[in-house]
């Protein structure tokens, strides 16, 4: 796997990305259930790795921030850092940053993306995104790496929408998911095709295995339901029902919107991010008459 590749794919690693059969991506936001603002710190490490992947060990850090609500729109920032070791003992630094911005009306999107290699800046991605709102066709502008403008056509969800979808689909007892996606990862050129799947809920003990106790109060994490999820990924070019995911992504998601418990498989290795610190941030304050 190459650099640019192992990159896009750890943009996705924090978000629960699904869609709801029948729920129009325009309409995915409308009396959704809440995302509670947070920072969560989840620590990296290599859960296993074949000889083909050339990886001996990977360790690092991710931390991701939800802030804002329904009434300002949705703010996620994420910085994962991780060191890779290879088969030789050479090491590799990687420092990921992300920060993006959706309208509460699921209608707009505004992203940056960039990947350093050590102090080396390798590669940036800037851009906006307006969804139409008769037809909910979608229209991008690029700024970086160069300009450009796209169309990427009807029924294509947000991240935020994606979480809002799953805690909804998870409530109505869903399991099964197909969904396009769009998070401006791939120089922002890209729509991907997700097939995601939804378990029972977990009772609490199971809910909250690998969480530290002491956070398990926080957010009310050992009172609410979590669901087990497993999302595999293709590549835009995959066709056909026997077609391999490009990875699969699984996690614990929390009814108020937390992921634990993460793990992301990308065939010949894959890594696993435990939950080891998370803070509520301060909820938004709409305003009389908002």
């Amino acid at each position: 796997m190459n650099q640019k590749t192992r990159a896009r794919r750890e943009i996705l690693l924090p978000l629960a990305l699904i869609t709801l059969t029948g729920l129009s991506a325009q309409s995915a936001l409308a009396g959704a259930a809440a995302l509670v603002p947070h920072q969560a710190v989840y620590e990296i490490t290599l859960e296993r790795a074949s000889t083909a992947s050339g990886i001996a060990d990977m360790t690092g850090r991710m931390v991701y921030e939800l802030a804002g609500g329904k009434c300002t729109g949705y703010t996620q920032n994420m910085r994962f850092v991780t060191r890779v070791v290879d088969r030789n003992g050479a090491s590799t630094l990687n420092d990921l940053r992300t920060s993006s911005w959706e309208a509460a009306a699921g209608d707009q999107m505004r992203f940056f993306l960039s990947q350093y290699r050590g102090k080396e800046l390798t590669e940036t991605t800037e851009g906006v995104a307006g969804r139409k709102p008769k037809d909910g066709e979608i229209s991008v502008e690029l700024t970086k790496p160069a300009n450009r403008a796209l169309k990427l056509g009807r029924e294509v969800y947000f991240p935020i929408q994606h979480s809002i979808a799953l805690l909804e689909a998870a409530r109505d007892g869903r399991r099964q998911f197909p969904a396009r996606l769009y998070d401006g990862s791939e120089q922002g050129e890209t729509v991907f095709d997700t097939n995601s799947f939804i378990g029972n809920a977990l009772p609490v003990s199971t809910a909250l295995t690998g969480v530290p106790e002491k956070l398990r109060k926080i957010a009310k994490l050992d009172s609410i339901a979590a669901w087990p999820v497993a999302i595999s990924y293709y590549e835009p070019e995959a066709t056909g029902t026997d077609a391999a995911p490009s990875y699969e992504l699984a996690f614990r998601f929390h009814d108020n919107g937390i992921s634990s418990r993460l793990l992301i498989d990308y065939g010949d290795f894959a890594i696993r991010g435990e939950l080891t610190d998370l803070t509520v941030l301060e909820a938004e304050d709409c305003g009389a008459g908002k």
